[in-house]
């Protein structure tokens, strides 16, 4: 039997959001754990998932909360490094349809000190799946060390990238330059259609998917909002519905798609591999899953993903 375990590497980040203070002269701030990947290995948790999450966690408060919200989700932090350095904080305001615009406080933060002999020391053998992406594939000194983890592992798992691109901190073009490299690495690749505006501008998704197949990567998904999510396998596309729901905000809701979908893979036993047994059916079935997950974490505030308990709110799609 396959393992099932996903273990997901990347940063965490303070999420504070803007709200009504008292005077004129005063803005309060409403702080919740947050991050891409971190998002991700949440979901992952809180939907069955067996979850490890690769982090180098601050002692600050920001890191002491983001200790407490991942063990509280039951994510396993056995390979976390307890870092010296300061956590990473994004201040967000969000407009009237509930997007969220981010300022970032990064420099020289936990998130991207990774070194080999940090990563070296992890035991892959029981993981199924290593999922990334994000600023720890860009932001130096540790992305070199993130590849070169990837390069270890993808021998034996399934290796799955979501870009997340963050123009505000690292310029598209490097991002652009590193992809066709990490399609090189990747079996999935999961991203917005904002990150494919900023990484190829004005390219039909259809054609950026064979041009990431090209490159090497067999499934390419597109979330595209109230769109849906556009699935292409080898070349092979489909486009899957968005569930509809109440939008409180949409903070987190690509991360918990690529849970969702990568959940939905795992139960079924594709992953551990190169995705040889995928269909484009398998496929599609992964992808209403997953819009299920992501309309759930856009009904409330924040990047809180459902529990698997809770995905009975929405009418079953796709089972699992």
């Amino acid at each position: 039997m396959r393992p099932c375990r996903i273990t997901v590497l990347g940063e965490c980040v303070a999420d504070a959001f803007t709200e009504p203070a008292n005077t004129s002269n005063e803005l309060a701030l409403r702080v919740l754990p947050g991050g891409g990947p971190a998002n991700t290995a949440v979901a992952l948790a809180r939907l069955g998932t067996p979850a490890r999450f690769l982090a180098r966690l601050s002692g600050d408060v920001f890191g002491r909360l983001f200790r407490a919200h991942l063990q509280a989700s039951g994510v396993d932090l056995s390979y976390a490094v307890a870092a010296c350095e300061p956590s990473t904080l994004a201040v967000a305001e969000l407009d009237a349809q509930g997007q969220a615009a981010f300022s970032f406080h990064a420099q020289n933060t936990a998130d991207w000190q990774w070194t080999a002999e940090e990563l070296v020391r992890v035991d892959l053998s029981s993981t199924a799946c290593v999922h990334t992406g994000s600023l720890a594939l860009v932001r130096e000194p540790g992305a070199a060390a993130v590849e070169e983890f990837l390069a270890t592992a993808s021998p034996q798992a399934t290796i799955s990238i979501d870009p997340n691109v963050r123009p505000l901190l690292v310029r598209p073009e490097v991002y652009r330059a590193r992809l066709p490299h990490w399609c090189g690495l990747a079996d999935v690749l999961r991203l917005s259609e904002d990150d494919l505006e900023l990484l190829l501008p004005g390219t039909p998704p259809e054609r950026a998917c064979d041009t990431w197949h090209a490159a090497g990567v067999r499934l390419v998904v597109i979330t595209l909002g109230a769109g849906g999510a556009l699935a292409s396998l080898d070349g092979e596309r489909l486009q899957v519905p968005a569930v509809t729901t109440r939008v409180v905000d949409t903070v987190g809701a690509g991360d918990s798609f690529t849970a969702g979908l990568l959940h939905h893979l795992g139960i079924r036993g594709f992953l551990g591999g190169r995705l040889a047994d995928l269909g484009l059916d398998d496929v599609a079935e992964a992808c209403r899953f997953a819009t299920r997950v992501a309309a759930l974490t856009c009904s409330v505030a924040g990047p809180n993903p459902p529990w698997q308990n809770q995905l009975a709110q929405l009418s079953t799609v796709g089972g699992a």
